[in-house]
């Protein structure tokens, strides 16, 4: 046997070694379909905002302050800010919305794509009844194959008292004011500690513990450049 004819069967495995490697790298787009799943017991969600984006851009950061962005979906359920923020943002890649309120025990599902260089994920949702409490996944990476699953905590925006006063909670348990004035907020966001039962909201009712979303995401279709 030659030395070439030994080589040979070593440089075939390398070729379908780079062409599989050549065929991740190279899929131009994705298509996922994403499932929200709310697992609280009392508690509902305002539409969904969600987005595909480079890991430089995120939807909040634990232990910053809220944008007015952000705080506009925590304290009022209003996606449209945070929408326009993103739509002019170069990073993002594709952005989807859910409507209605998304009630315990049920699901929404939407699809989403993403494209080299935008393989992240965020999502975010008022709670309600609450002050400026939302649920949020933040620049989680999507999957490259098959499917994910995270489970969602609710965080405070931090830029509104928790009062748990009905005349500043809207929806349609409370009727309230949708965005307050920020006196004696906290200024920053943070894992949300649920209700207290300091207003007028029970917190046998409406109180949880844990994540309070179930967000599933799977593959459903690629393009290859």
């Amino acid at each position: 046997m030659s030395i070439l004819s030994r080589k040979l069967p070593h440089i075939a495995a390398t070729g379908a070694l780079l062409m599989a490697a050549s065929s991740l790298t190279y899929a131009a787009e994705k298509t996922y379909k994403v499932t929200i799943t709310n697992i609280t017991k009392s508690i509902a969600f305002t539409p969904f905002i969600a987005a595909t984006h480079n890991k430089a851009t995120d939807f909040y950061s634990v232990g910053e302050p809220a944008s007015e962005e952000l705080a506009a979906l925590a304290e009022g359920g209003d996606v449209v800010p945070l929408m326009d923020t993103l739509l002019v943002n170069h990073r993002v890649n594709d952005i989807e919305t859910t409507e209605g309120l998304l009630q315990p025990g049920n699901s929404v599902s939407f699809t989403i794509t993403t494209a080299p260089g935008a393989r992240f994920f965020s999502t975010a949702a008022m709670l309600l009844p609450t002050n400026d409490t939302f649920v949020g996944l933040d620049t989680v990476r999507l999957p490259l194959r098959g499917k994910a699953t995270f489970y969602a905590h609710a965080y405070d925006a931090g830029s509104e008292m928790n009062d748990e006063l009905c005349i500043s909670i809207p929806g349609p348990t409370c009727g309230g004011e949708g965005v307050s004035a920020g006196e004696d907020d906290e200024g920053y966001v943070y894992p949300s500690p649920g209700i207290h039962g300091e207003g007028d909201l029970s917190t046998a009712t409406y109180n949880w513990q844990g994540p309070v979303a179930k967000v599933t995401i799977k593959t459903v279709h690629q393009r290859y450049k």
